[in-house]
């Protein structure tokens, strides 16, 4: 039996397309500050009391100077060990919320290469995030990643 594929059906969920380009946009530049090892500006994108969870790693981090630290920890680390990591977003789903926040899911590849050394795939991860507006900006309030193949 086929679904009903009616034109609302389709529609009612989506995002337009300015809003999708905005989120979209943000993701870029967020992933772009964290492998730049920018752990300051890479903070600044989440609230002030925001919550990273990557339960598979690492207890929540709680709050924006929690969330910078660990990313100076990181930053220093893989300068240390002459990393360069990257991260690849794709699959973005954008669902609007009643009180104007954002609830997004979009996988992540994060990929790391030694200084000549080979690519390697560190991890397949699903993102999602509670998205926030301040100003004329987005910002993370929640963030819960799930490692592909973890324990949950």
């Amino acid at each position: 039996m086929n679904a009903p594929t009616t034109h609302s059906m389709l529609t009612d969920s989506f995002v337009s397309a300015e809003l999708y380009t905005q989120v979209q946009q943000f993701y870029a530049r967020q992933m772009g500050l964290i492998d730049d090892r920018l752990p300051e500006e890479w903070a600044s994108t989440f609230t002030e009391d925001a919550v990273f969870e990557e339960a598979s790693r690492m207890a929540p981090l709680r709050g924006r100077e929690a969330i910078a630290a660990s990313c100076r920890v990181r930053a220093e680390r893989l300068e240390a060990e002459q990393i360069d990591f990257r991260h690849w977003l794709a699959m973005l789903d954008i669902r609007p919320q009643p009180d104007g926040t954002l609830h997004t899911r979009v996988y992540a590849l994060a990929m790391r290469t030694g200084r000549g050394g080979p690519l390697d795939i560190f991890a397949s991860v699903v993102c999602r995030d509670e998205l926030v507006q301040s100003d004329d900006r987005w910002l993370v309030r929640h963030r819960e990643l799930q490692h592909d193949g973890a324990e949950r």
